[in-house]
């Protein structure tokens, strides 16, 4: 039986569209016809609100599944936009203390989304702008890491960092764990600075950059505000574009290694 690759969309530097990317490529791979669920493991909780879910109404959600309160098929929220989405709010911040003690609390997540893996075709996650608890969790519950990186200054500055920790948790905690791709965001064509960072990157990355690049773009900053993915907000613009062919990038990618 085929159950979803699950993908973990992390980068512990704030700021970088890791949430834009998290909410707009589940709802591009979505609208290319897969079966999509988006988990919120930041506390943020600006997925959640980014498919329209407002905080206060997340009374199961990705704290409740790993504290134990509730399976992962309760928490799941359908959407208007053929995304199904397991929210967060400010609860989650909590979580990381509450699971000090429990063994095997780096595999809390995995365990819990095993019971709707089969349900779905893909399986993003969200992690958090940290190297925390919360983020060992996605990343030993996924099958692969996508990492945004901004073209600014300082782009690359932490990425060791969490390269060191992705090494560590396929050595310790999951041994499948490979890198799905790095995806440069933000990017703005009439600068040497964005052109020079996306040289940097494939240099620092080689073979691992989508050939997919979001734009700096006015509606993607919007649509969050209208609680829509941008497929919804405004499919014609020049980041739902990015992220269209992003998903069409990684669908191709996976078609190729046997998985769809």
């Amino acid at each position: 039986m085929r159950v979803a690759k699950i993908v973990a969309i992390a980068n512990q530097k704030g700021g970088v569209g890791k949430t834009t990317t998290a909410v707009n490529l589940s709802s591009c791979v979505a609208a290319l016809g897969k079966r999509v669920l988006i988990v919120d493991l930041d506390p943020q909780g600006n997925t959640t609100t980014g498919y329209g879910i407002p905080k206060r109404s997340v009374e199961k959600g990705t704290y409740e599944i790993l504290i134990g309160r509730c399976r992962a098929s309760e928490a799941v929220r359908k959407t208007e936009y053929r995304t199904d989405v397991i929210g967060s709010n400010t609860r989650l911040a909590g979580a990381s203390l509450e699971m000090i003690d429990i063994p095997g609390r780096e595999g809390r997540l995995r365990k819990a989304l095993a019971e709707v893996q089969k349900d779905y075709d893909f399986i993003f996650i969200d992690c958090p702008p940290s190297l925390d608890l919360l983020t060992l969790n996605g990343l030993s519950a996924c099958d692969s890491v996508l990492i945004p990186v901004q073209c600014e200054y300082y782009a690359l500055e932490g990425l060791s960092q969490l390269m060191t920790t992705v090494r560590m948790v396929k050595k310790a905690l999951n041994r499948k764990l490979v890198m799905e791709g790095v995806l440069l965001t933000m990017f703005d064509g009439r600068t040497n600075l964005s052109i020079q960072v996306v040289e940097e990157v494939k240099k620092h990355f080689p073979g691992e950059v989508f050939s997919a690049v979001v734009p700096r773009n006015v509606r993607l900053s919007e649509a969050p505000s209208h609680g829509k993915p941008i497929t919804a907000y405004d499919r014609m613009c020049r980041g739902a574009e990015a992220y269209l062919a992003l998903a069409d990038e990684i669908l191709k990618k996976n078609d190729r290694k046997g998985r769809s």
